[in-house]
């Protein structure tokens, strides 16, 4: 594996189009586009790294995939009368499907989606304990307690974060969130904020590799059957208008963020996080996509098959 990950690690970092660093955030224009990092931590344990893995990066919507997480251990099925469970065919932030559906947004990985996901862990309990909550969580599928928020980012968000604001108050204006407007974005900026590496966002997907359980720690964190719903839509989902392509082209479930970084999951076989700043035209890690392509080719963990 390690002979594996310093060849893709060599390869991508000799491509010459890195693509284009998230410039609409201020913190994240700022980025060397020529990093790149890659860790699989597999269920026994072992954890193998290439490139700049311990490097830490903002996860951005890598996070929806915990707060979603979240809010089935504490709704259950009952999350899905709020937010939708459809791929959107529409870019992350797009509200135009928001006016059409009532404000039901059509899955908890686009904005709209995640917004209404955040609203619905809140409880009433105010940003700082739901970040708390959130934050203790990740630490503890990572089982790292150094894990924490990257605060210029959160606020670098909040200054930019009009269109955002506009998904929260339309969906407000439709009753499908609760708390305060101002309250859930704050929370949700700052949830996007968290910073990782890709060894520790590696670790933290290892219990969606076997059935709602980390085996290297132990905890079952969900059951099997919330475990293989999460991953299914991740796959249908999780790279927002550009879910199919990365089926296409990948075949495993993953989850993108703007920071350039990508949770893959090959069910029974590893987690696998990538980062690579520089995004495609859709808004997803160009080279970490490219990695995690050359990964299954050597590998065969595409779930269709070798």
């Amino acid at each position: 594996m390690q002979d594996i990950l310093n060849d893709i690690c060599k390869t991508i970092t000799a491509e010459p189009n890195k693509g284009k660093v998230a410039s609409y955030i201020p913190e994240l224009a700022c980025i060397d586009p020529e990093q790149f990092g890659i860790s699989v931590a597999l269920p026994d344990g072992q954890v193998f790294n290439a490139g700049s893995a311990h490097q830490l990066f903002s996860i951005q919507s890598i996070s929806k995939v915990f707060t979603l997480t979240i809010a089935l251990g504490k709704l259950g099925d009952a999350i899905w009368s709020r937010v939708g469970r459809e791929p959107s065919g529409d870019p992350f932030n797009s509200i135009v499907q928001l006016e059409h559906e009532s404000g039901k947004p059509r899955n908890p990985f686009i904005n709209a989606g995640a917004i209404a996901v955040t609203d619905a862990i809140m409880m009433g309990h105010k940003p700082r304990e739901t970040l708390g909550e959130i934050l203790q969580f990740v630490r503890f599928i990572a089982d790292d307690n150094s894990i924490g928020i990257d605060e210029k980012v959160a606020q670098s968000e909040k200054l930019t974060g009009d269109r955002n604001a506009s998904l929260a108050h339309f969906m407000a204006a439709f009753g499908n969130l609760k708390n305060p407007v101002e309250q859930v974005l704050g929370t949700y900026f700052h949830h996007c904020s968290i910073s990782m590496s890709c060894e520790q966002l590696a670790q933290a997907g290892l219990f969606l590799v076997s059935d709602g359980i980390n085996e290297s720690t132990g905890f079952r964190v969900v059951s099997a059957q919330r475990a293989r719903r999460i991953n299914s839509l991740m796959m249908m989902c999780g790279h927002y208008d550009g879910s199919g392509e990365f089926a296409y082209r990948v075949g495993l479930p993953g989850k993108s963020g703007v920071g350039g970084g990508i949770l893959a999951i090959a069910p029974g076989k590893a987690s696998i996080a990538v980062w690579s700043p520089g995004l495609d035209s859709i808004g997803n890690s160009k080279l970490g996509t490219q990695a995690l392509e050359l990964l299954v080719q050597k590998t065969g963990w595409s779930i269709f098959g070798h």
